[in-house]
């Protein structure tokens, strides 16, 4: 009796393992540290910004810089959705705004909130890095 214990708290430890470490339960977070060419179409035209990330984990930090300036950004990655916000300053007037989105690789997608003045979609490809000299 004790052996057939012992060989079902095995198998339900062995099965528990198998399912927290299975690609399908447990998906990587995405690599997104380096810069990122976005473009999206705003209510005022179209805008090319970059983000350059700073990835520790699931944190984000790093630069926005677009027509209005460079700011500092935060946010997350959680598998592949990412989310980030930035604060804008048009005409003297403070905006933050949200990307979230999804990455898949060197490019990512998704939707830009401007605050209360509209949204918009953006798509984004990560900039390939310099050759070695």
């Amino acid at each position: 009796m004790k052996r057939i214990k012992f060989v079902a708290t095995l198998s339900a430890l062995l099965l528990a393992t198998l399912i927290l470490t299975s690609p399908v339960f447990a998906a990587d977070t995405a690599k997104v540290a380096g810069q990122w060419n976005l473009t999206l179409q705003t209510p005022n035209g179209p805008g090319t910004p970059t983000a350059t990330f700073k990835q520790d984990g699931e944190t984000l930090t790093g630069t926005y810089k677009g027509r209005f300036g460079e700011s500092p950004l935060k946010g997350t990655i959680k598998g592949n959705e990412i989310t980030f916000s930035a604060t804008i300053n048009p005409q003297g007037q403070e905006i933050q705004i949200v990307y979230s989105g999804t990455v898949d690789g060197d490019s990512m997608k998704g939707k830009v909130k401007f605050g209360d003045m509209g949204e918009a979609d953006f798509t984004g490809k990560k900039a390939s890095a310099a050759p070695a000299k």
